[in-house]
């Protein structure tokens, strides 16, 4: 992945401050200045989290698992991120889809961005910092054995709570994307 020009970097932290210090309930315990020197001592994350800007992921960082001590980007925009909807749930699925193909697949979209989907226990750790997802919904990382079977797991919040649902892995909906974690 290419690096950010200066200004390009400049101004993408300059977002990402902004939201980090909108949102403390995400981070508590995290300083920005502890943020910033992970992402200056790792300069290739920042195209990452330039993409996940760009297809309107809103990234923040977030406390995923408190053992693990790794600093975690996760996608905060209140409904899945609109330049990752109408995917199929990875390359698979759509290679097996016949017609009306959707433009990709979560895993493969992540993995182009240099980011992964959430697990089922990180998309229900996101939810108890906020209400996500409310008229949308989001894939995440499906146990091999359910993948095998030809399913796919997505989350969503309804009627006040978190629910996770299953479907084909090829199925696709305008609004089913995903929310991508970037470790850095």
């Amino acid at each position: 992945m290419a690096r950010l020009s200066k200004p390009q970097r400049e101004a993408l932290l300059s977002v990402l401050k902004a939201r980090f210090e909108a949102h403390p309930h995400r981070h508590e315990a995290i300083r920005w200045d502890a943020v910033l020197k992970q992402l200056d001592n790792q300069p290739d994350k920042l195209r990452a989290l330039q993409l996940m800007e760009e297809t309107g992921g809103e990234p923040d960082v977030v406390m995923l698992d408190a053992k693990d001590g790794g600093l975690f980007f996760v996608d905060c925009s209140a409904e899945t991120p609109a330049g990752r909807t109408a995917l199929c749930y990875d390359p698979e699925a759509l290679a097996a889809r016949k017609e009306h193909k959707p433009r990709d697949s979560a895993i493969a979209m992540a993995d182009a961005m240099g980011v992964t989907i959430l697990t089922e226990s990180q998309y229900h750790a996101l939810q108890q910092l906020g209400e996500f997802d409310r008229k949308t919904s989001s894939w995440v990382q499906t146990p091999p054995g359910i993948r095998k079977l030809g399913g796919a797991l997505f989350g969503d919040r309804r009627y006040g709570r978190v629910f996770t649902y299953h479907n084909g892995a090829q199925s696709y909906y305008a609004v089913r994307g995903f929310r991508g974690a970037l470790k850095v």
